[in-house]
């Protein structure tokens, strides 16, 4: 199983406890109706859990789905369960956000206007090409595939590699040389996770199935590469 989540950081860092304190008890309902059908669609914020340096909790969010059904298209409701953490660390605030990028990016939003009242308040937390490479460098024998972004070469939009050898080839750091290193997918050697990072932080783990896991992982590896890269 695969596990997708995106880092994000507070524009301005906020202590745990008083994020804690705005998100306690958040609910919002919302009534939806569309010819015969009447819905009310909650949003709230669930299952707040302190721990050290740490905030966990589920974003929860109704949607409405149109499905197909004897000729005619009808709106069903659906509710969509993010777990997001908050941790501390040198003076910034992250949030992990478990869930695949589109989604995460609009939970951090929502995330933002609860806890002040605006979009804008927790940001991307994005990573330099030079410490995606120092990533590369930690694992080398283990990175399977790498992307490459802003080529110099005319026509040339991006590059790839894949393949278990690539800490054995030139062409590695040729395609440096043209380009911005994008995704790097390597073996962690103290996890043996599968790990894929990208520029804008997101992570996926690709053979992982827990999602605190992923949590504890991001909090543990990816964390300090966002720390060094803001040195």
């Amino acid at each position: 199983m695969v596990v997708a989540g995106k880092i994000f950081k507070l524009a301005d860092p906020l202590a745990l406890n008083e994020i804690a304190a705005r998100l306690a008890n958040y609910r919002f309902e919302e009534d939806y109706e569309e010819g015969d059908y009447k819905f009310t669609l909650l949003t709230e914020v669930v299952g707040l859990l302190p721990k050290e340096n740490m905030l966990n909790g589920v974003y929860s969010h109704d949607y409405v789905l149109h499905v197909f059904h004897r000729g005619k298209t009808a709106p069903l409701p659906r509710t969509v369960e993010a777990l997001f953490s908050f941790a501390q660390a040198e003076g910034i605030t992250f949030l992990a956000v478990v869930e695949k990028k589109r989604l995460a990016n609009f939970i951090a939003n929502k995330l933002s206007e609860i806890l002040f009242d605006k979009i804008g308040g927790i940001v991307e937390a994005r990573i330099p090409p030079e410490t995606l490479r120092a990533f590369h460098l930690k694992n080398p024998e283990d990175t399977k595939i790498t992307f490459f972004d802003n080529v110099d070469i005319p026509n040339v939009n991006k590059l790839s590699l894949y393949g278990p050898d690539l800490i054995n080839t030139s062409l590695f750091e040729d395609y440096t040389k043209h380009g911005d290193l994008w995704y790097v997918v390597a073996r962690s050697k103290e996890t043996g996770y599968v790990v894929g990072v990208t520029r804008d932080a997101s992570v996926t783990i690709f053979n992982l199935a827990d999602k605190d896991k992923y949590v504890e992982y991001v909090a543990k590896e990816i964390y300090p590469i966002i720390l060094r890269a803001a040195l």
